[in-house]
């Protein structure tokens, strides 16, 4: 069975779009470019005959996420990232609004993950797998939040909310809630165990036929 990735797939597709490729080859073979919502159709499109890899990173519980959303239980994810302000590689307000955190831990973003994207593209491939695990809210309705945090000199802190069945309102609705603590240097961009995880994708990566999947 022949698989395609986001890298190679936008290779071929930026021979015959050359504007669009020179605003998206930076993020190339990250999960952040699926936030380009034409991108992202061709890709599912194309991933009807051929395996679309999608890395996990440091998103934790995302195979269980995926089952609740092709169940079509998935109510509502949010994705919280905490990070020294050093840690984020950020564009336009985002970064003028981190630039002025000193000693008080500020959240930079609180919404939809796609308007994120643009702005983090470096920080934010976690929630941008989120989004493509829950493909029945996708990037408009999965929720994304950056925190900077100085405080936060030997981590990077990645929370996950889920709610299903049940109702939210009334606070009866499933939650599971996870935290995962990535040891990283002051300036990291990237938490050390993440680099495991994506080794694991790029060995994982292949023989699950056609399809979007997390590995």
């Amino acid at each position: 069975m022949e698989q395609i990735s986001p890298s190679s797939y936008w290779k071929c597709r930026s021979k015959v779009d050359t504007d669009r490729s020179s605003r998206l080859q930076d993020k190339v073979g990250s999960p952040t470019a699926l936030s380009d919502t034409e991108l992202e159709t061709s890709l599912r499109n194309a991933a009807d005959k051929h395996g679309l890899y999608i890395p996990s990173g440091a998103f934790w519980g995302g195979e269980d996420i995926k089952k609740m959303a092709d169940r079509g239980t998935l109510q509502a994810l949010k994705v919280t990232m905490k990070k020294h302000p050093s840690s984020f590689k950020l564009e336009g307000d985002l970064k003028l609004k981190n630039d002025q955190v000193i000693d008080k831990a500020v959240s930079l973003y609180d919404g939809p993950v796609r308007n994120l994207c643009p702005l983090a593209p470096n920080n934010v491939n976690t929630m941008a797998a989120a989004a493509l695990a829950a493909h029945n809210l996708g990037f408009d309705k999965v929720q994304g939040c950056i925190v900077a945090d100085p405080s936060l000199t030997d981590w990077h802190i990645v929370q996950v909310e889920v709610w299903g069945p049940g109702d939210i309102d009334k606070g009866t609705a499933f939650h599971v809630k996870t935290v995962r603590s990535n040891p990283a240097k002051i300036g990291a961009v990237t938490g050390s165990a993440t680099y495991a995880s994506f080794l694991s994708s790029v060995l994982g990566a292949h023989g699950k036929g056609p399809g979007v999947h997390l590995c």
